[in-house]
């Protein structure tokens, strides 16, 4: 049996992330052009006052998928390769090489019609709007993060049941 490690870090909100995201939002906008219809800061790092991994979450969002191998083509050639959909529907995963210019991010392509894609922002946007929430749910992760520093499976178990109740309220 293969186990894979893999250190989870936690850490407390950085006022850093917003203008890491520009960065990488302004290099991918110059590459993909009027492709897109806009690119979406989302995940724990997106939300101010929230303990996150400090890795970018980006949606990028397209009118549909009849543009999608077009900005599949343009992804690639600034570095980034494709992974397929990783078992979740109407969102594409991307991987890149050769960026130590930008801070660590996961990059996703969604239609905008996509449940993923409104699942992230209703989850984003409620936090921002909760501060109660944003800080139970920043608690859960810290406590998890420290209780499984070697587990990210332990560590998503953990922090499961705060995601889904937050998800509740959002819907």
């Amino acid at each position: 049996m293969c186990v894979h490690m893999k250190t989870v870090v936690v850490t407390p909100y950085d006022s850093n992330w917003a203008a890491e995201f520009t960065k990488i939002k302004r290099e991918l906008a110059d590459a993909l052009g009027a492709d897109i219809l806009r690119i979406e800061h989302v995940g724990s790092t997106s939300v101010e006052g929230l303990a996150a991994k400090p890795i970018i979450d980006i949606d990028i969002v397209i009118a549909g998928y009849n543009i999608f191998e077009a900005v599949k083509v343009k992804l690639s050639q600034i570095g980034y390769t494709h992974e397929g959909n990783l078992g979740i529907m109407d969102r594409h995963a991307f991987k890149y090489t050769g960026k130590p210019h930008l801070m660590k991010h996961h990059l996703y392509v969604c239609p905008a019609d996509s449940a993923e894609l409104q699942r992230h922002l209703a989850f984003r946007d409620y936090l921002r709007a909760h501060p109660a929430d944003r800080d139970w749910y920043g608690t859960v992760k810290l406590s998890a993060a420290k209780r499984y520093p070697d587990d990210i499976d332990g560590y998503i178990a953990v922090k499961s049941p705060c995601v889904t109740a937050i998800l509740q309220k959002c819907t």
